[in-house]
């Protein structure tokens, strides 16, 4: 158990365990992208940073990472709200993308960033979340690549935060109800 925040999280998912599921979301991102060199990875940040990295050695080809950011999040509650901080610059059109996120909640945010992407024409558009929240998702787009479905708790550790804390632990920790 830890305390982050005045809030207390115990250990939910190991990094070994987080490495396992990465490993799976590789091979699969490499089968479907067989043979395919030219893939732009759309990270999406902070919390996809780890994610994306651990990820991304495992991809094989050569391929494009690109970083945006947005945020929808106030403490441990999404807002509903989405706010752009850092916005996409490469261009997209006729080119296969992966939009990287940590983790797909409400879906707000992806559903926001999707969107806006295929405004820009791309060759195909996928999505690939270590995490993934049925029981709170509203959206009405595919996450073609889900890591873990979780519960709606919520959760710190790799890349996931409390008001900026916590994002360095290498587990995933869940708040304690």
């Amino acid at each position: 158990m830890i305390t982050v925040d005045n809030k207390t999280f115990e250990k939910y998912i190991t990094h070994e365990q987080i490495q396992g599921i990465i490993t799976s979301l590789a091979q699969k991102i490499n089968k479907d992208y067989q043979n395919k060199d030219g893939i732009l990875f759309i990270v999406v940040l902070n919390g996809a940073f780890m994610f994306a990295a651990d990820l991304f050695k495992q991809i094989k080809g050569m391929h494009k990472i690109s970083f945006v950011k947005f945020s929808s999040y106030d403490s441990v509650y999404s807002s509903g709200k989405v706010k752009t901080l850092i916005g996409l610059n490469e261009d997209i059109k006729d080119k296969d993308v992966i939009i990287v996120e940590d983790i797909v909640d409400s879906g707000v945010t992806m559903g926001s960033l999707s969107e806006q992407l295929q405004q820009m024409n791309p060759k195909s558009l996928e999505i690939c979340t270590l995490m993934f929240k049925p029981g709170n998702f509203k959206g009405d787009y595919k996450v073609k690549y889900i890591g873990k479905e979780i519960s709606n708790e919520f959760i710190i550790g790799y890349g996931f935060d409390v008001d900026g804390l916590g994002r360095n632990l290498p587990d995933i920790y869940q708040l304690k109800s």
